[in-house]
């Protein structure tokens, strides 16, 4: 039940993630994707900030610059621009193989030996997402498929290092210095290369919030509370719901035909994450790490994931 639970949660991000296809191409203005990025993470950023009001501390600045850079400021820019140079289906192909590149990456990083369950609801959850994306291609562009897997190689080194690092650190703050570090990092770069910020109707701003409040705050919340209580290929798995969620909006709210191999493909990857959802008995991996908890500013105590209960320090967390 705890792994259901975590798994409901972590479903959230790729969920919300996977709504922004549909947002993206009907409300934000295209042909800016750097300040597109910035108005993304760093709003996302300052809101989660301000809901609890902590400053990095110590080595937490760099790490903080690095983790925003892979998870949100480069990633996020590379996928703008694979975007335009690859047909959609084949760009969200390769993104789906993140699962088995973060079970990959979580052997060396974190300890977590590949189990069987997490390889082979991998493999059946990709191959969904091929046979669910799969259309005609008549030119595959070189230089973008070799963006398309930096930003799935970026992305999965990112939350396989978040989760070593943020053992024991509070979710929601170490969520709000990547993403303000994310969006500072594009900043300059949007400046140089696009110019001053474009100018936003309403319908963009209403498209803005939610892709910043929703599919970025709570989402990537909502990702790394999963990073913290389950192996990082289950909650890899758990994002091939995101082409998922788009395949299914664009049939219900663009009317796109649902074609049979869609129907198998989508019915595959679905297979592949109750598959790779295993269970685990004892601490979460990366439920202890070298890092001390960040201290809480009303008690001196700390706070949990999420800003969870406070307890003094010295004493053992409670489960």
């Amino acid at each position: 039940m705890e792994a259901f639970k975590w798994g409901l949660v972590t479903a959230v991000a790729p969920i919300a993630w996977g709504s922004t296809y549909y947002v993206t191409h009907h409300f934000l203005p295209a042909g800016n994707p750097l300040w597109g990025s910035v108005l993304r993470a760093l709003p996302a950023g300052l809101l989660l900030l301000l809901v609890r009001r902590r400053l990095p501390r110590g080595r937490w600045w760099w790490r903080s610059l690095v983790l925003g850079t892979l998870n949100m400021g480069a990633f996020f820019a590379l996928v703008y621009l694979a975007a335009q140079l690859l047909p959609t289906s084949l760009a969200a192909t390769i993104m789906a193989t993140s699962p088995a590149a973060m079970i990959a990456l979580a052997w060396p990083l974190l300890g977590e030996r590949p189990r069987a369950r997490a390889v082979l609801g991998a493999l059946v959850g990709i191959g969904g997402v091929v046979l669910m994306l799969s259309a005609g291609v008549d030119r595959v562009d070189p230089v973008g498929v070799a963006v398309s897997v930096a930003a799935m190689a970026m992305s999965a080194f990112g939350h396989v290092l978040t989760k070593r690092w943020g053992a024991g650190a509070d979710v929601l703050a170490v969520t709000s210095w990547q993403l303000v570090a994310g969006g500072l990092v594009l900043v300059v770069p949007a400046v140089v290369v696009e110019g001053a910020p474009p100018p936003l109707s309403a319908a963009a701003l209403a498209g803005f919030a939610f892709v910043s409040v929703v599919a970025t705050a709570v989402a990537f919340a909502a990702w790394f509370t999963g990073l913290r209580h389950l192996e990082a290929g289950a909650v890899g798995l758990i994002g091939l719901l995101n082409p998922v969620t788009g395949v299914l909006l664009g049939r219900v709210v663009a009317g796109e035909p649902l074609t049979a191999h869609q129907g198998l493909g989508l019915g595959l990857v679905l297979l592949g994450v109750v598959l790779g959802q295993v269970v685990r008995r004892g601490r979460p991996s990366g439920a202890a790490g070298p890092d001390v908890p960040l201290p809480s500013k009303a008690s001196g105590g700390t706070v949990g994931p999420g800003g969870g209960a406070v307890r003094r320090p010295g004493r053992a967390p409670a489960g």
